[in-house]
């Protein structure tokens, strides 16, 4: 829940290129808070919901991987990327990240423009502007095979202690189809923060041409925890974070799936060891997969070495991963 994945499966939200931060900015995807008068601030977005959790998990890959990132200014920068995978098709995706210079915070910096694209035509891009103080507007668009894939756009109301949002998805007003989706999430109390989702898709694909799938959130923060949960029509998702040390951080996720009847339990563990400049990432499911990424900085070379492993106890599936990144 909390985005337009969630609103039904001909909604596709392409996942934005993953360079290096530029030096300008650390990511214009930080949420911004204003601390205003009995200590609540803004609860970012109801996408960032379970952020905290989600952070701690591993992203597993397959294959060989080589990433070569080049800042050409502050404001610019470019990447190379070669995949060698047997899940996904191989090849290179040339990627690039502009910010520009209209700084709203010490680490945001607007607009944001970023994308890759492969050598037939693929392509995924991303725009992110402050439109206006509180107004912060997002386009997503994915090229497949020289037809549009998917389409979105995202405005972000930010008030005080509240955040408001319209997302609108894949709008073909031709054909009468589409996706909406809006969010509130309001920032109750300095450590709570309850939310709603209203989801809305339409089109011939659409069993009576329509539905609509409501939820409730939450998101309880402590002094080294964060926990969250989402409920709905769809099903419940609920997260916990720990962080048990300065290197060692927990996470644990409760996804359950309504129409499926289906329960997915996952936990992750981050450790980082600053003196090997080194961080591990593991992760165990309730369908005994087990899988674990670690990445290495070559110091004092711009160099990290990433590996990648997975294995699945009842299919018998084991995927292992290496990659390398410069820059």
């Amino acid at each position: 829940m909390g985005n337009i994945q969630a609103a039904g499966p001909g909604v596709l939200a392409p996942p934005p290129p993953q360079p290096a931060p530029l030096t300008v900015t650390p990511t214009p995807e930080e949420k911004k808070t204003e601390v205003v008068e009995g200590g609540t601030e803004n609860p970012g977005t109801m996408e960032d919901l379970h952020k905290k959790c989600k952070d701690v998990f591993p992203v597993m890959f397959e294959g060989g991987k080589f990433m070569l990132n080049k800042g050409l200014s502050n404001h610019f920068q470019v990447s190379h990327t070669i995949n060698f995978s047997t899940v996904q098709p191989p090849g290179y995706r040339f990627g690039a990240t502009f910010v520009g210079t209209q700084q709203v915070s010490p680490s945001e910096a607007y607009p944001v423009m970023l994308g890759d694209v492969d050598p037939s035509g693929n392509l995924n891009a991303n725009i992110i502007h402050q439109l206006l103080p509180n107004l912060r507007g997002k386009f997503v668009a994915q090229i497949q095979q020289s037809k549009w894939q998917a389409t979105q756009v995202t405005m972000d109301w930010r008030g005080a202690d509240y955040t408001a949002s319209l997302t609108l998805g894949n709008i073909d007003i031709i054909n009468g189809s589409g996706v909406a989706v809006t969010h509130y999430l309001q920032q109750v109390t300095k450590k709570l923060a309850l939310g709603t989702e209203l989801a809305y898709q339409y089109g011939s694909q659409v069993p009576g041409g329509h539905i609509a799938v409501h939820s409730i959130a939450g998101r309880y923060t402590g002094d080294s925890f964060t926990a969250s949960g989402t409920l709905g029509g769809a099903g419940i998702h609920l997260c916990y974070y720990q962080k048990a040390t300065e290197q060692l951080q927990f996470g644990v996720e409760l996804e359950t799936s309504l129409r499926m009847q289906e329960s997915v339990a996952s936990m992750a563990y981050q450790l980082e060891i600053p003196k090997a400049n080194t961080v591990f990432r593991g992760t165990l499911d309730s369908n005994w997969t087990v899988g674990a990424v670690m990445e290495k900085k070559l110091m004092p070379l711009p160099f990290t070495l990433a590996l990648s492993a997975m294995l699945n106890h009842p299919k018998n599936q084991f995927k292992i991963g290496c990659g390398f990144i410069i820059g």
